[in-house]
């Protein structure tokens, strides 16, 4: 992250495929082949992790902290490897180009995976070796998580907390008994995190060949309804019944007047130093498997966190706690020399967060639609204050697109303070651009771009909308859009910036 560069924001979900959501199939190929041509050098992700249902299918909400999401495993690759049938794929499918339909598309897919299964233990194609090596190498959080899911099947999706009590505590005998009992179920999970891991290893390797490094995204926490908190209940502040004492959020800021209220666990940083941070160099080691770069979402977290009585009704009777800090990152560093980290310190960022960064010398992040809402030459988000060291965005996951903001959003001060600082005025139509090439020409090193700023895209495109629980998570790419066109006007740009 120290020359310049510039990459391309889309998570999995969001490309196109003829099968209700997006996959790591031929499009995803696709894209890179896109990215390639518009001389990008990074693809970012958000987390791949398993998503709930009854979380809004939020990728920051997964069942686990290690597990790839079974519904990005492409049906194409599957035939291809032998593990269905081209007529396989005529099931009756759930096709939206527009949005994603999670529930339809979670019935379809179990059903294609239910045939792959019964082949899987019929032939194992030659594969048996490369599958029980998986699972070895795994086994530390994948054994756990299998039968999790296996379980949570048996009881119809119901939290963990409500299980039978002995299975709820991780009684010796009672799990024991639910492994030989779910024997099946669990050997399905762990297919599947094979074809998913299999799959994404493949388009990872394809996208370096061709110059493309993938950048993921870590949650800070996890959620409570999760294979990691059920496994692992003693670094989380849990009461005797296993449920939370307190709880994440943050105090309000811009999204919220009062604060929001994530309702994740709180992690014991007293008992995960006593082990040297065991479940976190775990799980840093299995992320930096899959990915070049790591984004770590609320990274502010390390430094102090906000904490929020479990009963609470809002995040506003919160309080900060000193975080690891220093300790915690020169442990990681002692297991990993070299820390490709994105720091995301959006939001509330205090002095100790800005030392806690500098000290490890990882970058942060910078929102170009952020630096346009105050008459404040000095505003850290306009591009003549950027610093080499940092990743500028023009907006995230959370915020709405350049476009969305630019119709809906902009006050007419905000429009004009946009057109002092570039010259002239833009339109609707070619704001997206004025924004890219903002970025672009800026000193910071590393510029990532949602893709719907590339195509200019409008409100409709938003990906997730922050304390709101319907509709998020659901937009999608039609092939369609990721015109030449498009890509030659990305590459002028990135070359003109000396980007390429």
């Amino acid at each position: 992250m120290r020359r310049r560069a510039s990459g391309i924001l889309l998570h999995i979900t969001s490309l196109p495929s003829d099968y209700g959501i997006g996959d790591l199939g031929p499009d995803a190929y696709r894209f890179v082949e896109f990215l390639a041509q518009a001389k990008q050098s990074f693809w970012q992700v958000l987390p791949l992790n398993p998503t709930n249902p009854a979380m809004g299918n939020s990728p920051y909400n997964g069942l686990s902290a290690f597990a790839g999401n079974w519904l990005l495993i492409s049906p194409e690759r599957m035939v291809r490897d032998g593990w269905l049938a081209q007529t396989d794929l005529d099931l009756p499918s759930a096709v939206s180009e527009e949005r994603v339909r999670y529930d339809e598309v979670i019935a379809w897919k179990g059903r294609l995976f239910d045939r792959a299964y019964e082949r899987f233990k019929r032939d194992r194609l030659g594969r048996a070796h490369d599958y029980e090596t998986f699972r070895a190498e795994n086994a530390h959080w994948l054994e756990d998580y299998a039968l999790f899911m296996a379980l949570r099947a048996r009881f119809a999706g119901s939290p963990w907390s409500e299980w039978p009590r002995e299975l709820r505590d991780r009684q010796p005998e009672a799990l024991h008994a639910a492994r030989r009992e779910l024997a099946e179920s669990i050997e399905r999970e762990i297919f599947l995190q094979y074809l998913f891991f299999q799959q994404w290893r493949e388009l990872a390797a394809y996208g370096r060949e061709r110059g493309i490094q993938m950048i993921g995204d870590m949650p800070f926490y996890v959620n409570y309804d999760s294979a990691d908190v059920w496994a692992h209940p003693e670094i989380f502040k849990l009461d005797e019944e296993k449920k939370p004492l307190v709880v994440s959020g943050v105090p309000p800021d811009y999204f919220s007047a009062t604060g929001q209220l994530w309702g994740n666990p709180i992690y014991r940083w007293d008992v995960l130093k006593e082990t040297g941070y065991r479940w976190w160099m775990e799980r840093m080691a299995h992320t930096l498997k899959l990915f070049d770069v790591v984004r770590i979402d609320h990274f502010r977290g390390f430094a102090a966190y906000w904490e929020v009585p479990a009963d609470a009704s809002t995040a506003l009777n919160g309080r900060w706690v000193e975080g690891p800090g220093d300790d915690f990152f020169a442990a990681l560093l002692r297991r990993f020399p070299y820390l490709p980290i994105i720091a995301e310190d959006l939001g509330l960022i205090t002095p100790d967060v800005r030392e806690l960064m500098h000290r490890f010398d990882l970058p942060g992040m910078r929102l170009l639609l952020f630096a346009f809402g105050e008459e404040r030459p000095e505003h850290p988000y306009l591009p003549h204050n950027y610093v080499r060291h940092c990743v500028v965005y023009t907006g995230t996951h959370d915020n709405n697109t350049v476009r969305g903001w630019f119709e809906t959003e902009a006050t007419p001060e905000d429009r004009r303070r946009l057109f002092r600082y570039l010259g002239r005025e833009v339109s609707a139509d070619d704001v997206h651009w004025a924004f890219v090439r903002l970025a672009m020409m800026s000193v910071a090193n590393l510029v990532i771009i949602p893709l719907q700023d590339v195509l200019g895209l409008g409100a409709e495109a938003r990906m997730n909308r922050p304390a709101t629980t319907e509709g998020n998570w659901r937009w999608r790419l039609r092939r369609e859009q990721l015109a030449p066109s498009v890509a030659q006007m990305l590459r002028e740009m990135t070359e003109i910036y000396g980007r390429a």
